[in-house]
């Protein structure tokens, strides 16, 4: 098969790879009907992620059909419409006991193009399928759920959920790439008064005013000062970061009120100051996550009941021989105007359902 495989910091290729096989007895093998690019994904060709070792196949989200199966899996067969989640979990050791699947120590966690060959990729082997893998509803199309792979589960729980954000909150978005603008989706299910935008790519902010953001902000034009502005000089309730570099870090934790909550998503390659010369006195609580997927079975409903945008966050197709392509499009979004890029992405009906 052909599968986009990691080479070392800013080397990577499409390329003949080993089909994958059934390793061990909770294994499926998944053939990939639908991919995206995940942000994360152009932090490893950054070199910002060193685990991931050279020769590894990237992705972690895929909509594909089952078509093998080891002897210990009970939940899905081959012909099953799936969704392979970007997170894999043991079903036994003491975090996934407590849906922290994200922490799984039993050889699960975020392992898919990160310690294991992932999902960009003709075909997956899904380590741990009865729990990391989901029957897809027929009304949601594979375009549609591949988004509720990684992006939404991961705003919701680790920025939406995690900064507790409430009914009359002001929300503060920074960085509303796919992630920022998933955080901006679902925080608006708990009725925010407001939600503030924060970007440097006017395309974004736009899209982010779409989405549901109520006043938006140009990154280089003191965004701090809008929210405070609006606040009456309070600050942000809730500041959700979900770019990753030192910069935004700051930004959001100069622009939460006292008694707020910074929740950190984006993925950060180097170090940032956290101000505890400032943060001390001012009560704010700062949290931190890898999304554990626990909600995905929820998101799943509200998407085949259509309570999710999905769709207005795919701004590019592409078939999955034009991997390298698509990866430009996305690494260049300021210049493209990509927000997700999708590579396959047929429709449901077209897949070709094994006999039992």
């Amino acid at each position: 098969m052909k599968g986009f495989v990691f080479h070392g910091p800013g080397q990577s290729a499409w390329e003949e790879v080993p089909d994958p096989a059934i390793k061990e007895p909770t294994d499926a093998v998944v053939r990939v009907d639908a991919v995206t690019i995940c942000g994360t994904d152009l932090h490893i060709l950054k070199g910002d992620v060193p685990e991931v070792r050279p020769g590894t196949i990237l992705g972690h989200e895929a909509v594909g059909e089952i078509v093998e199966v080891g002897g210990d899996v009970r939940t899905v067969r081959p012909g099953d419409r799936v969704l392979v989640s970007c997170i894999s979990a043991c079903g036994r050791c003491r975090y996934c006991r407590e849906s922290s699947y994200g922490q799984c120590r039993g050889g699960g966690g975020w392992i898919l193009g990160h310690l294991v060959d992932g999902t960009q990729a003709e075909y997956v082997r899904v380590p741990y399928a009865d729990l990391s893998v989901h029957a897809l509803p027929g009304a949601v199309e594979s375009k549609d759920a591949v988004l509720l792979a990684d992006i939404f589960p991961t705003s919701y729980e680790v920025g939406v959920l995690n900064g507790h954000v409430r009914p009359g909150d002001t929300v503060a978005v920074v960085g509303v790439g796919p992630i920022g603008l998933a955080a901006i989706a679902t925080a608006r299910l708990f009725s925010p008064e407001r939600i503030v935008a924060v970007d440097l790519a006017a395309s974004r902010l736009e899209a982010a005013k779409r989405l549901g953001a109520d006043a938006v902000a140009d990154a280089t034009e003191d965004p701090g000062q809008l929210v405070a502005d609006l606040t009456d000089g309070l600050g942000a309730d809730v500041v959700i970061e979900a770019v990753g570099v030192p910069e935004s870090f700051e930004l959001c934790t100069g622009m939460v009120r006292p008694g707020g909550r910074v929740a950190n998503i984006g993925v950060h390659g180097r170090p940032a100051t956290l101000h505890l010369e400032d943060l001390w006195i001012k009560n704010v609580t700062i949290t931190t996550g890898l999304v554990d997927t626990h909600s995905t079975p929820t998101l799943l409903r509200m998407a085949a009941a259509g309570r999710l945008p999905t769709a207005q966050l795919v701004t590019h197709t592409f078939p999955l021989e034009r991997m390298e392509e698509a990866y430009d499009v996305f690494a260049l979004a300021a210049d493209t105007g990509a927000l997700k890029v999708v590579l396959g992405g047929q429709s449901h009906e077209e897949l070709a359902v094994r006999a039992a």
